[in-house]
């Protein structure tokens, strides 16, 4: 495999005013082969049968409320990726899947808060996958079948949150308080099953896991990593390091790199 595929930990729109934080996902990308083209998996993109965004320039989506206007007015105005969404759609309907274009479709802020710190110049084009459905054997067939885009040197992303359960996000605690126990200990979960490869486990998140529904509650923000391990593994290898760890308002912006 050529070009890794990633599992990050996106955060909210505020991500970009933490030191820390950004200088991690900044060194990330500084680190990797520099991608042709990027095809994002975000957790805040459902939609079936699988879909793929603009390819003419939509706007970015601000799916987000309650923050102040500054986090409205961000710009990532990426080129389109035409070549990358025909060759994508091309994968999966030879696998007999039913592909979706939305060209009102824009980036999200699952795509763009990670990919502004990472690629800040906004120039490698960028398009973005939706999740047909939150089956994990269905994601990660469809991540296999995605897997020669990293010989092509497409860099696919999966963008959820380790832990994602916003009854936990204290801003009064900061962002480096000390986090739930629940969310350390699917924290140190996650990173025992990754370090085995066990993908038996974490397919099965919500039967093996400990504090499982507590940390997601719902498993959107979950379930871009078996997008990611089905790449990882169509491409050979589930190799994988922990690049970035640690908490952020008690979640675990735990993300991997594989491959």
């Amino acid at each position: 495999m050529t070009t890794p595929v990633l599992y990050l930990s996106h955060g909210a729109p505020p991500l970009a005013d933490d030191a820390r934080w950004t200088a991690e996902l900044a060194a990330w990308s500084a680190a990797l082969p520099r991608p042709r083209d990027i095809l994002m998996v975000s957790a805040h993109w459902e939609a079936a049968p699988v879909a793929l965004s603009s390819t003419t320039g939509a706007p970015l989506v601000y799916d987000f409320w309650g923050f102040p206007q500054r986090y409205y007015e961000v710009m990532y105005a990426a080129p389109p990726a035409p070549d990358l969404a025909a060759r994508a759609e091309g994968l999966l309907t030879a696998a007999g899947l039913s592909v979706a274009r939305d060209e009102s479709r824009g980036l999200d802020h699952g795509a763009y808060v990670p990919l502004v710190e990472m690629y800040p110049e906004a120039d490698i084009p960028v398009v973005q996958l939706s999740l047909p459905t939150l089956d994990p054997g269905t994601l990660f067939a469809v991540g296999e079948r995605l897997a020669p885009l990293s010989d092509e040197g497409t860099l696919i992303v999966g963008s959820g949150f380790t832990t994602h359960n916003l009854s936990w996000f204290n801003p009064g605690a900061g962002p480096d308080g000390a986090p739930p126990a629940p969310s350390a200990e699917f924290d140190q979960w996650a990173q025992e099953a990754m370090d085995a490869q066990d993908v038996d486990a974490l397919l099965d998140m919500l039967g093996k896991a400990p504090a499982a529904r507590q940390a997601h509650p719902r498993t959107e923000h979950w379930a871009p990593l078996y997008v990611a391990l089905g790449a990882a593994a169509g491409g050979g290898s589930l190799a994988n390091r922990s690049v970035i760890d640690g908490f952020w308002y008690g979640l675990s912006k735990r993300s991997w790199q594989l491959g």
